[in-house]
């Protein structure tokens, strides 16, 4: 022992998450995810006030949606760059501008394209700023513990979108669309703002002492072989195989997230018992990352996309016949509790490819999922003007929840191509 008190040799993984701020990573992060994934969750319930007030379609008015999921998806690849480069702090604090002044000004649209510009660019370029940065520096910061970090601080996105729902359609009631659009929008610019301040780039494998911090050697991954680089990463098939699972895995999601409020109206339930339902997901898709999170070390990440994306179609293949309120809710359950399951990306990701490009990597991969959850609400949107109803747009996305299976279960650690295989 030093003279002040301190080990004279570096602590390694004695230490508990205060180091090197990790306290400070996770409760940011956290903080976070629960404003703005709430508030990404919460455009269902504005989706009726949007058509009701301008006669447009749902196809046009859930397409703001899909491009916003467009533009966060290219736009991930470009934050995870400047995540791995700069750290989280400006990225996120520049993203968290963008996505609270998207909301704050949407309170004054009159014709679609200000939506669009709004909406699908403002909050879907801040979007893309939230989810790679927060997830690829977990991944980096906590080692072994990054299943259990990234599943504690999904817990916030899926705390955000229990209660962001119903607080919004609160907001609607009380006031109207466009106040709440301000007040949502003051929200997020205050308080993700501010907590973007408190997260730093922490670098890989920390040894603690002496209150000085060094790096570590990065785990390899699961294949033995040294991280990938990107460019290595995307030629192996396994890279697109996770993209396609994703992807599959958005459509799904994000049907119902932007759907299901507008189906349940449409079925006679009242406007807040349909805001529930968006709630009930959030609230079970909390428990599943709970849970699948801190199993997946067990069973393996892939294996959590497997029970993620059965309970999903199961639950969309018993919604088609669905009519009362109870089998509603019965369904955003078992949805929302397998919805959990993306608890599991990114640590999959640093399983198969490495730590050293893990956010543009992410990013990219990021990429398939963005397009889906865009692909998604546009395809229902279309079908539903098409036929009257939800009932195909239903069907298609349980189908896409089964082809997310079955990529899922051709994923395995990838095997380094051989150099010299190139220059022949």
């Amino acid at each position: 022992m030093s003279s002040s008190g301190w080990p004279d040799r570096p602590l390694i993984r004695k230490i508990p998450l205060a180091s090197y701020s990790g306290n400070s990573v996770i409760i940011s992060s956290f903080i976070i995810f629960v404003v703005c994934m709430g508030v990404n969750s919460a455009f269902g319930v504005f989706f009726k006030p949007l058509l009701n007030d301008f006669g447009w379609t749902k196809a046009m008015t859930s397409g703001a949606f899909s491009f916003s999921w467009v533009m966060h998806g290219f736009l991930a690849i470009v934050m995870g760059r400047l995540n791995d480069r700069f750290g989280p702090r400006g990225v996120i604090t520049f993203s968290g501008a963008l996505i609270g002044s998207g909301y704050f000004f949407m309170s004054h649209i009159s014709v679609l394209w200000h939506l669009y510009v709004l909406y699908g660019v403002c909050i879907g370029v801040g979007m893309s700023g939230i989810w790679v940065p927060v997830m690829s520096t977990i991944a980096r910061s906590f080692g072994d513990k990054r299943g259990l970090i990234t599943a504690i601080v999904m817990v916030g996105g899926g705390l955000g979108s229990l209660v962001a729902p119903p607080v919004a359609n609160s907001l609607i009631v009380r006031f109207d669309w466009r106040t709440s659009c301000m007040i949502i929008g003051s929200l997020v610019l205050f308080v993700v703002v501010l907590s973007a301040q408190f997260l730093r780039s922490v670098p890989l494998r920390l040894e603690e002492g002496h209150g000085t911090q060094r790096e570590k050697k990065e785990d390899p991954p699961a294949s033995g072989e040294q991280p990938f680089s990107l460019r290595e990463a995307v030629s192996t098939r396994q890279f697109w195989f996770c993209s396609g699972m994703v992807f599959w895995y958005g459509f799904c999601a994000y049907v119902i997230m932007v759907h299901i409020v507008p189906h349940a109206i449409e079925l006679g339930i009242s406007t807040a018992g349909a805001a529930t339902l968006l709630a009930i997901i959030g609230g079970l898709a909390t428990l599943g990352r709970i849970v699948l999170g801190s199993v997946a070390n067990r069973i393996g990440n892939r294996q959590v996309f497997i029970i993620g994306l059965t309970m999903m179609s199961a639950a969309l293949f018993w919604l088609l016949p669905a009519r009362e309120e109870w089998e509603l809710c019965l369904f955003a359950a078992v949805f929302g509790f397998g919805f959990g399951a993306g608890v599991s990306n990114s640590p999959l990701i640093a399983e198969l490819f490495g730590l050293s490009s893990h956010g543009v990597i992410l990013g990219v991969n990021v990429l398939g999922y963005s397009l889906g959850s865009a692909a998604g609400p546009l395809v229902a949107g279309y079908l539903s003007d098409l036929t009257g109803s939800y009932q195909v747009s239903f069907l298609v996305s349980a189908v896409a929840g089964i082809l997310g299976l079955l990529l899922t279960a051709l994923i395995h650690a990838p095997a380094r191509k051989n150099p010299d295989a190139d220059s022949g």
